[in-house]
């Protein structure tokens, strides 16, 4: 199948496909761009909708002439997943566009993330902040289990704020519509072991995400991942091989900041067992 220019080479044939893209030029429909973010994937830009005035997130992902259909096959399971959610603490979806091979996915604006809190601020969140963030994404992620889905990419970038402070889990680029899944697919410092050893040992599943959720608290309180002075391939060595990080109870990055709660310790180290069945 060819990776098609613009929504109206998409073959109608493909009824699926054809119902996922807006005929609407995008280039004319929103305005204001300005890019917010970057990544492997292209880029994201804030946008306005000429026709609503809808402030919107786009994400533009480009295809390419020369991109293979597996690249274009992944968009579409991105489109997909983001189309089908419907939750409170879950990004939502505004509509898709195809243009000069590259697809426009707009979704809700948000502030920021909850890594640019701490990059802004240059200090760790408190205790009480982490814990409404990381109940927040719970709920999300008991949504996405619940569906037998996996997100498989939690950190502090891929969990955003909107202006009235709602935590919304986003980037599902990574997201599996199935679970047991067994593909090797996350950020290197936030994966969990049974992803790394699943070519050996077979399959995991949503506890994954548990496992990256206590990752990512440790991110929040210390600024940054366990291993991060580590490169990637050295530290998924270390994940899979040695014991898991834990949080120690006083704060080194604030001296003045109370030490962390006996509670606070022990659910992220209930997170971060190795063994998925104690998770």
């Amino acid at each position: 199948m060819p990776v098609p220019r613009s929504a109206k080479d998409v073959s109608s044939n493909d009824i699926e496909c054809d119902n996922l893209f807006s005929k609407e030029d995008p280039e004319k429909l929103f305005v204001d761009l300005r890019e917010i973010g970057h990544g492997n994937f292209g880029a994201v830009y804030y946008a306005r909708n000429s026709q609503t005035n809808e402030v919107v997130a786009i994400k533009k992902m480009s295809t390419g002439r020369k991109q293979t259909v597996e690249t274009w096959q992944d968009i579409l399971k991105e489109i997909r997943f983001l189309r089908e959610l419907n939750h409170r603490h879950c990004i939502s979806y505004s509509g898709c566009y195809l243009k000069e091979y590259t697809t426009w996915l707009a979704m809700e604006y948000c502030l920021g993330s909850t890594a640019d809190l701490i990059e802004v601020h240059k200090k760790p969140l408190t205790e009480g902040e982490i814990a409404t963030i990381v109940c927040d994404t719970l709920c999300a992620l008991d949504y996405l289990h619940s569906m037998h889905r996996i997100h498989r990419d939690i950190k502090a970038g891929n969990i955003l704020l909107t202006e009235d402070a709602i935590v919304k889990l986003a980037d599902f680029g990574s997201a599996s519509f199935t679970s047991p899944a067994n593909s090797f697919v996350g950020t290197p410092y936030w994966i969990a072991p049974e992803v790394i050893l699943a070519m050996e040992n077979g399959q995991y599943d949503g506890k994954v995400d548990i496992w990256s959720l206590g990752i990512t608290c440790i991110e929040l309180a210390e600024r940054k991942p366990p291993l991060f002075n580590m490169n990637p391939m050295s530290a998924l060595y270390h994940i899979a091989q040695n014991e898991p990080p834990i949080l120690t109870m006083k704060n080194d990055n604030d001296p003045s900041a109370p030490s962390y709660t006996n509670d606070f310790v022990s659910f992220i180290a209930l997170c971060l067992q190795k063994n998925p069945n104690n998770r």
